[in-house]
Order: structure tokens, then sequence, then C-alpha cells
């Protein structure tokens, strides 16, 4: 019997579509003359009759799966429905609410037949029984909590009797259709998707690496040879700031072993800074007098203040001194160099422990900022004429299911690596939120121009069934074909199909194994489902 397509559907079935769902409908008339001979040997009952007989029927909306079975509806005889409804925002099957069927007749009260909850998670058995012949619209609604949803059938027959509801036999195709049950699809961890028609850019997929940027990394080293006095407590991965004190350096003295002559500059200060004291004394009772001019007073001034500041700086040296020697703390006014942090991120390396002694130029501690990094990618010789069309990139993180898109193209390098034969490639990433480490390998996928419009579905619904590339479509609710397919330009988590499938069909992009396992079996599983 000919069911025509809803009036409601997006678009008419394709010619693959139809032959699927031909196939289909001869193995279900296959089943039921199996059924009929394996009976008793008595005369065709009505039950027989309507196992062979027996219709099916998908349709999908935003919302709902809805793929049924019924016999030839006859007036005044009740048919029972089999209606299978699967959530599609979790494949899981509708587990409460009422289902009700409706036969729509012009000019007549549309007849309703309902039941409340389903007899099996998923299953709802509805008994129809029309009470008039002729052509009506079938439309099956599903009211529950937090969900309704319709599903316009199209337009099918009720006849007078069950003679005219008899349908002479169809020829059975042999056929390649995968019986994969609601029961296995609601149990495993299953999805479809509808191929769909999208422009798709031309890619190519190469090594790279996380690294700092030029002015993202700052090493701190010792000004000159000494000893640290005071090291701060960071570790490797602290994070710091700007000008956070990282080290004192105690430098060295300029002679540690000639404490005499440390000891007679002293003297000599000291000595100076007491003639100079005296000259001066004697220049303000002179100018007191009258007897000198006040230049010689300031002239005397200046001579003290000099010959103080060399006395300081005499001390100085011998206070430092005894500092390296005993090794005791220093003062804040010893002479030590503070090390600072010159940039704002996380400490990659310390090489620094109170009372080390090092020297000049040795690197104590590599501060790298996390925050902003570069992606630096490697493209092979054979790609090399592709990097001038490059306009974006995409970033594969092993273990990150999500795929990144790098912020902007920094360089493209013109000259091919003599070791590794590549050319280097840079993308900017902002990092705060991702806290990827540097260092991480990971892969770019180059974005070139995009093409024209085409088939792409999601790279899980591909199977490598023997070498070759296959997706499975979904003909009915629990049948689907086994086809292989020639693949195009890949981005991201799509891929181009140029020859297999065609927008509109449903495909497996969640179980696509497990279905290719069912495809393998020579056994045709029991059919659970309570009708």
């Amino acid at each position: 019997m000919a069911i025509k397509p809803s009036p409601q559907t997006s678009s008419a079935p394709t010619p693959l579509f139809e032959r699927c769902r031909g196939a289909v409908r001869s193995v279900i008339a296959l089943t039921g003359l199996l059924l009929v001979a394996c009976g008793p040997s008595s005369s065709s009952s009505p039950a027989a009759e309507d196992v062979t007989a027996a219709i099916s029927v998908t349709r999908w909306t935003d919302k709902t799966e809805l793929f049924a079975e019924y016999p030839p509806l006859v007036a005044d005889q009740t048919s029972r429905f089999a209606i299978h409804l699967t959530r599609l925002d979790s494949f899981a099957p509708v587990e409460q609410g009422a289902v009700e069927v409706q036969l729509r007749a012009r000019g007549s009260q549309p007849e309703a037949f309902r039941v409340n909850s389903p007899s099996r998670p998923g299953i709802f058995g509805v008994d129809v029984r029309p009470a008039r012949p002729g052509r009506h619209a079938l439309v099956i609604l599903l009211r529950t909590a937090g969900l309704a949803d319709e599903h316009h059938i199209g337009f099918v027959s009720v006849h007078a009797n069950a003679g005219a509801a008899s349908s002479p036999d169809r020829e059975v195709e042999q056929d390649d259709a995968i019986s994969f049950l609601k029961e296995q699809q609601w149990t495993l961890d299953f999805a479809t998707e509808v191929v769909r028609e999208e422009p798709v850019r031309a890619s190519v997929r190469v090594p790279a690496e996380i690294v700092a940027r030029p002015a993202g990394t700052a090493d701190v080293a010792a000004p000159a040879d000494g000893r640290l006095a005071d090291v701060a407590v960071v570790e490797v991965g602290a994070t710091v700031t700007k000008g956070d004190e990282l080290a004192r350096l105690l430098p060295a003295p300029a002679a540690p072993d000639q404490l005499p002559q440390l000891d007679r500059a002293r003297a000599i200060a000291a000595a100076s800074v007491e003639l100079a004291r005296r000259d001066r004394a004697r220049a303000e009772r002179l100018v007191e007098v009258g007897a000198a001019p006040h230049k010689r007073l300031e002239e005397a001034r200046t001579a003290e203040e000099h010959a103080t500041a060399q006395m300081r700086a005499a001390e100085a040296s011998l206070e430092h001194y005894g500092v390296s020697r005993t090794g005791k703390d220093a003062s804040a006014d010893a002479g030590l160099f503070v090390l600072r942090s010159p940039i704002a991120g996380v400490i990659a390396a310390r090489r620094a422990a109170t009372g080390a002694n090092v020297a000049a130029g040795s690197v104590l501690f590599q501060v790298v900022d996390a925050s902003l990094v570069h992606v630096l990618g490697r493209i092979p010789e054979a790609n090399a004429a592709q990097a001038r069309r490059v306009r974006s990139a995409e970033i594969e993180v092993p273990g990150l299911q999500q795929v990144l898109t790098a912020d902007r193209l920094v360089s493209v390098g013109k000259v091919l690596d003599p070791q590794s034969r590549t050319l280097p490639i840079m993308f900017v990433l902002d990092n705060r939120q991702l806290q990827i480490p540097v260092g991480q390998a990971v892969f770019l996928r180059l974005l070139m121009e995009e093409t024209a419009p085409k088939a792409v579905v999601p790279t899980t619904a591909i199977v490598d069934d023997g070498g070759r590339p296959v997706v499975f479509v979904q003909c009915e609710g629990e049948s689907f074909e086994r086809r292989p397919v020639t693949l195009g330009l890949r981005a991201g988590n799509l891929v181009q199909v140029i020859e297999g499938v065609v927008p509109g069909e449903r495909v497996v992009t969640k179980g696509a194994y497990l279905v290719r396992l069912a495809s393998l079996s020579t056994e045709t599983p029991a059919h659970g489902h309570v009708h």
C-alpha cells in the first residue's frame, strides 16, 4: 500500500532513498511470508494477514523521530499501531506521555485514538478502529512533560472490508538492508544527523608547537659575581607579576684578600675628614673677622664633604668585605643588587638558591608569559606552494575535543629549513582561558579559500570498512544501508562527501561501527517490540 509523503516534510525523498525504502518494505513482506509459512497449517487468520501486509513509516521533526508499524486499515476493524518515538536531543526513547492517532477526513470530524502511556519506554501501542472507509490524513501527536510534537504522515486508505485491504503479492528483491532495532539504538551510544550542504575550506594539516612570543619570555641573570643573599619562595610554575622581587645578590669584593689595604684606605679617609673639619673651622673664624673672603669658606666646606664621602665609601667596603667573609645576612645598605621579574608570567625555570655563589651572566630565573602565545607550524616542502593561500587556521590539541581557532596569522616563512625541509608559519593564540602549556605539540589545520557548497557529514560518520570509507544511511527507523563514499576536503569535524550521499539523507554519526557489526551478522535479530 503506497503512502504519499507528508505535505509538511522538507523535501521529496531522493531516488536513492526511495530505493532504500522500497527494499526495506520488501524485507518486511518477506519476513511476513516466512512467519505465515512457519505458523499453524490452518487457514489464514486476520493476524497473519496483518503481519503480511504490515506498513511501516518513518518521519522526523526537529524534536522527535517517529517509526510506526501498522496493518492496512479496515472500517469497523481494530488495527494495532506500534509507534516508536525517539527524542532527537538525546536519541533516548520517549519514556512517558500520551500519543494520539488521528484520522482526518475532509468534511468530517477527526477520529482520534489515544493511549496515555507507553507499553515500554519509547513504544506506544495504539488500537485504531476507523468508523468510515475512504481517504484520511494520518496525524500522530505526542504530548508529554516539556515536549509536544506532531507527525503528519500523509493520506492513507481505510478499506470497506478485509478483502479490499489485501494487496497483490510483491516481488521480493535481494537487498543489503541492515536491521538495527530501536531497542539496540536506545541502549547504545547512537545518533544520526541530516546530511547538509555547506562550503568547505581547502586545508592542510601540519605539525606545530605552542611557543612563547619573543616579548613573552625573559631571563633574569646575575649582574655580577657574588652570593645570593635572599631568594624569594617561587617555584617552577608559580605566577609572578612585573616588578616582583625574585632574589638579592651580594657582589663579591673587588680585592677580598687585601684587608690591610681596606683598613689603610679607611684610615686615610678618616684623617682627611679630620683635616677638612679643622680647615673649615679656621675659615669660618677668618671670615667672621673679615680676614678672608666667603669663597674661602665655601671651598673648605666642599673639601669637608668630599672627605666625608670618601670615609663612607671606605667603611662600606669594609662592611661588604666582612659580610663576604662571615656569610651573615647583609643589611639593606650593604650594596645588594635586587633582581626583579621584568614581565608578568610564570616561572619556567629556576636555578637560584639562598647562599649560592653565582657568576656574572648566570641565568637564575626564566619567566614566560603564557597568556598570549604563538603557534609555530611546519609546512612540508610538498605543500610549501600553498602557504601563500592560507587565510586562517584551526588548532587540534591532543586530549581536547574542542577544535580551537587561531587568532591571527603572524608570519609565513620564505626559507625552507635545510634539515627538516619545512617552511615555518606562525599564528597568535589567546591562551588565558585555555592554559595550554608552552611547548605542547599540536596540529595546525591551515585553512585556505572556500569551495563551492557540497554535501558534508561529521567525521564520526565515516567508517573504514575493508580499507574503503563508508557511511550508514538510515532508510527507516530500524533499517540502514551501507554506502561507500568518496571523500573530499576536511574542515574541523566535517568532511566533504563527493559521491555516495546527498543532502537531506540521514546518516549515523554515533554507533556507526555498531551498525557495521550488525551488517556482518547472518542472523536476523529477534524483534522485541510490544505491539
